[in-house]
């Protein structure tokens, strides 16, 4: 890869503006220590000793993108609870903007809580979810397809996240598509199973290789098998590109008439993959959208590096525009 090439595409960076629509979540992190077993039930005792949150789904989508100095607005709904109020006021202190975020009452915010062990080292015991995974209000549904009708233009492109939480529904994901291309705007895709064909049109889809095995229904056993789902889903889905991430294996890249494309991961140690799919996303997206001369393949390495970065964190993390260049700078 030509770094000088990488370097300058960073450059343009700060001046792509994207729209993350999708669902909106929390992902809440107690860290402790076990004490002994329980004497109730042959369960750990954790004794809590640090407690935080960060933004998950969509959010860490907007979030990263925001940490590697693009301007980003979210576009989702959360409960009018007081998980939801958290959530807002941390991406106003991000500077992740809100208008497209739409209150519900009744609907819970969906946290996922992780307890984690710290001694002797990580290891999650448990995860807990809240969520209300039902379709919207319709005044909630009307509100937020106004704001995307409005709104699309005002932007260099459009990263659907969908989490299969009852926000992004066939009909919407389409509405989107047809109104994002209409604008020609680029329309990147990080997929659920449920509406995996909706996403038809779309400039860049980023399935994991389960979700590709799954909607190919080739079921994995090689390389060569990579190679098979990709070529049938870039057939069907009718898209610029399609990226399978395949964890610590990188991602292949296929895009019409040209062969398969690998992008080796670069990962140096891998602690955790949490939120590596969103920060995949977000990069790519922000690659693709200083200018049309960025190949797909520029911007899967750009994003290669920084799911890097972020595979050697613990829990939900961000890349930063800084350690993105660092890594760059010292790549072989």
């Amino acid at each position: 890869m030509d770094r000088k090439k990488l370097e300058s595409i960073l450059k343009g960076f700060s001046r792509v503006r994207l729209l993350v629509v999708g669902d909106i979540m929390m992902d809440r992190s107690i860290l402790g220590r076990v004490s002994r077993i329980s004497p109730e039930a042959p369960v750990p005792v954790v004794v809590v000793e640090k407690e935080d949150f960060s933004l998950g789904g969509a959010g860490n989508v907007a979030h990263n993108i925001r940490s590697l100095g693009g301007k980003v607005s979210l576009c989702g709904v959360l409960g009018g609870d007081e998980n939801g109020q958290k959530i807002l006021q941390r991406l106003v202190e991000e500077e992740i903007q809100t208008q497209g975020i739409f209150l519900e009452r009744g609907r819970q915010t969906t946290v996922k809580t992780r307890i984690i062990a710290h001694h002797p080292h990580h290891q999650q015991l448990v995860r807990v979810d809240r969520e209300t995974t039902d379709h919207l209000k319709a005044i909630t549904f009307r509100n937020l397809s106004k704001f995307l009708r409005e709104k699309i233009e005002d932007f260099d492109g459009v990263v659907l996240s969908d989490y299969g939480k009852g926000l992004l529904t066939g009909k919407l994901i389409r509405t989107i598509v047809q109104r994002a291309k209409k604008a020609q705007k680029l329309i990147m895709v990080d997929p659920k199973l449920k509406n995996f064909f909706s996403y038809k049109g779309a400039t860049v889809i980023t399935p994991n290789t389960m979700e590709a095995s799954e909607a190919s229904r080739i079921p994995l056993i090689n390389a060569s098998s990579v190679d098979r789902m990709g070529k049938k889903l870039l057939k069907r889905l009718k898209c610029d590109a399609l990226v399978i991430t395949q964890g610590e294996k990188g991602m292949t890249i296929f895009e019409p008439h040209q062969e398969p494309y690998a992008v080796p991961t670069v990962a140096r140690e891998v602690y955790d993959v949490t939120g590596a799919g969103d920060t995949v996303i977000g990069t790519m997206a922000l690659a693709l959208g200083t200018g049309a001369s960025v190949k797909v393949k520029d911007a899967a390495s750009l994003a290669n590096y920084a799911a890097g970065i972020v595979v050697g964190k613990v829990g939900t993390a961000i890349a930063t525009l800084e350690e993105l260049r660092r890594v760059i700078k010292e790549s072989p």
